[in-house]
């Protein structure tokens, strides 16, 4: 049989890849295994070759192993093209005593695979306005994109305890950034912004801070360097802290170091409403990125399937789209999470008291609406 000239090209399209999958902990199982029904249908429906391996991370992992990222996760980690995270931690592992927190694990991934950049949109979906605690005109239209810095200052920096004669204690963490750290995020931001609305923010504690100062004496210099044709702007984050939620609409793209961006993407989620929507990616320079929901492992609702799987399943397009550069898949997936909630379909943190369905269910409906489109 002679094949067309159409078939032999799409076939060359054809993606094969190894996906990890770190469920973790609490919700984290429940939402993963939504997301990885729609990874296996893209494979199917685009003739892609999808192969899954699964690794344990937080709690989970320190309850089997004794450590929060045992080194045989990381190895699966390494070996893959992609990997879909779950959410870590729980007040069975909160004690201030132990060898290691859940949360280590996610510092150690990020450390280990040099992922320097999280990357966090976050979107306000015209059908979901009404349950921003915020009002309506403040968050209709809403569309900023983060740049985190991830692997430097507080929490890589030097830290400590010591007693001193008294008795009393010090405690101490240092917060440390050097140049290169600072502008290569900065350059992430910048090419992003040049496919959107050519703005970018950039958010520290200059007047206070030295760090802060080398942060925007390197911003200047690499933005007037190579991306001229960008508007530019520095917020302090106090400031930041108070515009996000009064004139976010002010905002394109913001770039940060990593304790801002960890409180100020956290503030900025409740825009759309639920931590349960929105997506995240940990990106390095070369190898296997990282996607996971911006929540937490909820322990209150774990094993009630109640949970929102919907930013896991955006997640999973984002996985798609940065790590391997499937557009139109990635594109497929936001169309029908868009299209379920257009149908006014709701899990129980965005239902506002009315009818709600399960976790699995938005799981279904979304599946159901990804394959009609």
């Amino acid at each position: 049989m002679k094949l067309s000239k159409a078939y032999l090209f799409e076939k060359a399209l054809a993606v094969r890849a190894q996906i990890a999958l770190l469920p973790g902990d609490g919700i984290g199982v429940e939402v993963v295994a939504e997301a990885e029904k729609l990874l296996q249908a893209v494979a199917k429906k685009f003739g892609h070759e999808f192969s899954f391996v699964r690794g344990l991370i937080g709690g989970c992992a320190i309850d089997a192993t004794g450590e929060a990222l045992p080194d045989e996760t990381l190895s699966i980690c390494r070996a893959s093209q992609a990997i879909l995270l779950g959410a870590v931690g729980g007040p069975k592992w909160d004690n201030p005593s132990a060898k290691t927190r859940p949360e280590a694990g996610l510092l150690k991934i990020r450390k280990e695979l040099g992922l320097f950049a999280n990357v966090r949109p976050i979107k306000a979906s015209p059908y979901l306005v009404q349950a921003s605690p915020l009002k309506t005109e403040i968050v209709a239209g809403v569309d900023i994109l983060f740049f985190r810095e991830l692997t430097g200052g507080l929490y890589f920096g030097e830290s400590g305890r010591k007693t001193n004669p008294d008795g009393s204690e010090t405690a101490f963490n240092t917060m440390i950034y050097s140049t290169y750290e600072i502008e290569r995020i900065v350059r992430l931001a910048g090419q992003a912004a040049r496919g959107r609305r050519k703005k970018v923010t950039s958010v520290d504690k200059a007047n206070v801070l030295e760090v802060s100062r080398l942060w925007r004496q390197t911003f200047d210099r690499v933005m007037q360097a190579e991306f001229p044709d960008v508007q530019t702007e520095h917020v302090l984050i106090d400031a930041m802290a108070m515009h996000l939620i009064s004139k976010p609409k002010n905002f394109d793209v913001v770039v940060t170091e990593n304790l801002f961006g960890d409180i100020l993407t956290d503030e900025g989620s409740m825009l759309p409403g639920s931590m349960g929507l929105l997506p995240s990616a940990s990106l390095g320079a070369d190898g296997p990125g990282l996607y996971e929901p911006i929540h937490g492992s909820a322990p209150d609702i774990a094993g009630k399937g109640i949970a929102n799987p919907l930013a896991t399943i955006l997640a999973a397009a984002m996985l798609l789209r940065h790590s391997l550069h499937l557009e139109t898949e990635a594109v497929a997936i936001e169309k029908a999470v868009d299209h379920v909630l257009s149908r006014g379909h709701r899990t129980a943190d965005i239902a506002g008291g009315g009818p709600a369905v399960s976790t699995v269910r938005m799981g279904e409906l979304v599946l159901e609406a990804f394959l009609a489109v």
